[in-house]
């Protein structure tokens, strides 16, 4: 039987996760209650159905792809459906949340009698139908049935160990990823307001080519996303909670993030900058 699968929300990766099912055959619902002409537009691009809670409670997975700071909000919002419907769709919660938060999680769905798999997203939103996607790790007792959606375009790793073993690994993940961005940005403004931008490009490009190289990649697209990663950094600091240090680092990268969407939303003035020495080496 061809699986429904609910996707909430369609933003950038919510939406073209859903694309990619629909382009499989299924059909993929998602909720529209309250969203943007914006976040409309990009679901019925998507394929997407826009459908109730109740509706959405009777389908067969509900991957929940959400800023990390509304996971538990999103379980709570549909715990009174799910309790209430037949279906006891499996609740995936792909989120970029920390283990003791996917407890919290698990805590607020478990009275409904849905399985719960804890997922984490590492890639970037994939194309329609073809083409490399994100990679979905999975665990739980329950992951290997989110694994069926392999046959319909989604690339699902499941991940032996406790049930949040897959937020653990997001978590460590992009500690490395985003926190090594953040630091990288920190240093590049610093040099840029103390005049010697110019020459740390140029070690860079000698010395560290690669890691420029990623910079220049990676940083170049982070400004608009920003946002999104405030949190995320909240609870990669929550993760490493037992280490001081590291809780102090993580926090830190948040504020930066914090500061960077702050500008990008104002003058830009950082964010010029920041442009400005990743393409040092770029033709005017």
């Amino acid at each position: 039987m061809t699986p429904v699968v609910a996707v909430i929300a369609p933003g950038m990766m919510g939406a073209a996760v859903g694309g990619r099912l629909v382009a499989h055959g299924l059909k993929v619902l998602t909720s529209l209650t309250g969203r943007s002409a914006e976040t409309m537009a990009r679901a019925q691009a998507a394929g997407l159905t826009a459908a109730g809670d109740e509706e959405i409670a009777a389908a067969d997975f509900i991957l929940s792809i959400l800023p990390p700071g509304d996971a538990v909000s999103l379980a709570q919002r549909f715990a009174p459906a799910l309790t209430a419907s037949n279906a006891k769709p499996v609740y995936v919660d792909c989120n970029a949340i920390s283990p003791r938060t996917v407890e919290k999680v698990v805590a607020t769905l478990a009275p409904t009698g849905s399985p719960f798999v804890d997922a984490g997203i590492i890639g970037s939103p994939p194309p329609p139908r073809e083409g490399a996607g994100p990679r979905f790790y999975a665990s739980g007792p329950h992951a290997s049935r989110f694994a069926a959606l392999k046959d319909y375009g989604l690339d699902v790793r499941v991940l032996a160990g406790p049930l949040s073993a897959a937020s653990a690994m997001k978590m460590s993940y992009a500690g490395i990823t985003k926190g090594t961005q953040a630091l990288g940005a920190v240093m590049m403004l610093a040099a840029t307001r103390a005049g010697s931008a110019d020459a740390l490009f140029a070690e860079l490009k000698g010395s560290q080519p690669q890691v420029l190289a990623y910079m220049q990649r990676a940083l170049s697209i982070m400004p608009p996303k920003a946002y999104r990663w405030i949190a995320e950094m909240q609870e990669i600091a929550d993760f490493v909670g037992d280490d001081p240090a590291g809780h102090e680092l993580y926090s830190g990268a948040a504020h930066v993030y914090e500061q960077v969407a702050k500008d990008f939303d104002g003058d830009k003035k950082d964010v010029n900058a920041l442009l400005a020495f990743l393409n040092k080496d770029k033709p005017a």
